[in-house]
């Protein structure tokens, strides 16, 4: 079938700290085969969306420092397909940009806005679950779309979405968003059902969403809107390097989702997990009869269980009366830290970067 009002921007700017010393900030986690899978997480976002998409409609949104990683990881794609951002401002101005572009290039499309470093392993239930929300952003070019993740637990570090519980249609209007709750709050969501984690997947036509930042982000719009002629053009890189910083540092969800009556989300019928710990990769990967996890690595385990170990390829690991740790090395960082600790391996990063300076991290 053929589908070529269809694109996607892929978001591939992240440095990925909570994976340090994994993931630096000269190759971030999204250029890495975190599972072990054969594919980088940016490969395997690409040839999943390639299912729906043509492989010419998929657009990359990354800092400038990974031109070159994503023509490497991802030879299809072109030059124009390749939107660089001079500074990290968020979401919300890499996404203006991205939906000019697009809607200059196709004045009918449709597109999906998604991470690149997200597992998903029921592809054909994401694909299923993308067609739905085409086809309702077909039917009212105004929609805004969001796909929501059913909640299996009260989750801290995810944000949720409340719907309307009367609606009886599979997409359901959305009330409100929550940015990640205490535990309580958490609990008290799930007892009341009619709520989704916000996966940060989202659909609309080219249209609805340049309308919206014209509604509610005016100074970005006016800013990335006067760029129009120069998009698609040789004089397109320009016009970026002198404007684009003086945009608001500011989510899309923020900036947009959160201020209209325009949002519905699809409560989803696949597996996901937003891969942003060691813990969440330690839950996705297999296990040995003691609960441990190794990537990667050989390895010897006496007394030892529920650990994470991930070094360069050929290192033995020998782990003795260690349990529950997240053990991962490099070739110049070794990290130990309690897998109870693992929000704190961000501040461990800038650290070290203070003590020893930029290229560890």
């Amino acid at each position: 079938m053929e589908h070529k009002n269809y694109y996607a921007v892929l978001m591939a700017g992240g440095v990925g700290s909570r994976f340090w010393p994994l993931s630096k900030k000269a190759y971030p986690k999204q250029f890495h085969d975190m599972l072990g899978t054969g594919e980088t997480l940016i490969q395997k976002t690409f040839s999943r969306l390639e299912q729906l998409i043509p492989a010419e409609n998929i657009y990359i949104l990354t800092n400038e420092l990974y031109e070159d990683l994503v023509k490497e990881q991802l030879p299809k794609v072109e030059d124009r397909q390749i939107v660089l951002e001079p500074s990290m401002n968020n979401t919300a101005p890499c996404i203006l940009l991205s939906s000019l572009k697009i809607q200059k290039e196709n004045p009918e499309a449709l597109m999906i806005v998604a991470p690149s470093d997200h597992w998903i392993e029921d592809e054909a239930a994401f694909i299923e679950n993308v067609q739905a929300s085409f086809d309702a952003c077909q039917r009212d070019r105004e929609l805004l779309m969001t796909l929501g993740i059913e909640p299996s637990f009260p989750h801290t570090g995810y944000g949720y979405i409340q719907y309307e519980e009367q609606d009886q249609t599979a997409i359901k209007k959305v009330i409100n968003f929550t940015e990640k709750p205490d535990y309580a709050t958490a609990k008290t969501f799930l007892k009341e059902g009619n709520y989704v984690w916000n996966a940060g997947i989202f659909i609309w036509s080219a249209k609805a969403i340049l309308s919206a930042f014209e509604t509610h982000l005016p100074e970005m719009y006016s800013l990335f809107s006067a760029g129009m002629k120069d998009y698609n053009t040789e004089s397109e890189k320009a016009f970026i390097e002198k404007n684009y910083s003086k945009s608001e540092n500011i989510s899309i969800d923020y900036g947009i989702m959160e201020k209209s009556e325009k949002v519905s989300v699809l409560p989803a019928n696949f597996d996901w997990n937003d891969l942003g710990s060691w813990g969440s990769l330690y839950d996705k990967l297999e296990k040995d009869e003691k609960d441990n996890v190794v990537v990667n690595a050989r390895s010897y385990m006496e007394n030892a269980s529920g650990n994470i170990v991930r070094t360069t390829k050929g290192k033995t690991v020998v782990l003795k009366d260690l349990n529950e740790y997240i053990v991962v090395e490099n070739e110049e960082v070794l990290l130990i830290c309690p897998k109870s600790d693992e929000q704190e391996i961000k501040s461990l990063r800038n650290s070290v970067k203070e003590k020893f300076g930029e290229e560890l991290i």
